[in-house]
């Protein structure tokens, strides 16, 4: 209420004080800077800020897209190499398995699914930690699948 009552002889036409005080608070200043945007030369400024704004942004944004067209073109040549099978993700070519890693996507292709337990089992290791180690890298290198089922972790062949 206090800031109604500065104004409050303004609505009754007897407060000219008042007037003067809010047209030296807020309508000067105003003035002030419509006069300066008369000045061609506050214009050109203006102006030349724009423009190198807009530069600078355009080339901001330019080298944004070209790090995301490069990290696109790795992401497609990523699932290109994947799509093919057997290739690694990090761009190596055709995956060299140890025997054993073989044998083991050959047990889970024929039981379909398969968990760290039952390669452990299958192949004698004598903790499942070995066996779990085996079947994350082959997840890893997009060989295999893995679906948490309860507290067992599943691994699957990749469906193509």
């Amino acid at each position: 209420m206090k800031g109604d009552e500065k104004y409050k002889g303004i609505a009754d036409g007897s407060g000219k004080q008042e007037i003067e005080a809010l047209k030296n608070e807020v309508i000067a200043p105003l003035e002030n800077d419509i006069a300066k945007l008369r000045d061609p030369v506050v214009l050109a400024a203006l102006m030349y800020t724009a423009a190198t704004e807009k530069e600078n942004t355009n080339r901001l944004l330019k080298t944004l897209i070209e790090r995301l067209d490069a990290k696109f073109a790795e992401i497609e040549r990523r699932v290109a190499a994947l799509e093919k099978g057997g290739l690694a993700a990090s761009g190596e070519e055709e995956v060299l398995l140890p025997e054993v890693d073989k044998e083991i996507l050959d047990f889970v292709k024929e039981r379909k699914f398969a968990s760290a337990e039952e390669v452990r089992r299958k192949f004698g290791y004598r903790g499942k930690n070995a066996a779990s180690a085996r079947l994350n890298r082959l997840f890893e290198l997009g060989l295999l699948e893995k679906k948490q089922v309860g507290r067992v972790v599943m691994f699957s062949t990749r469906k193509i």
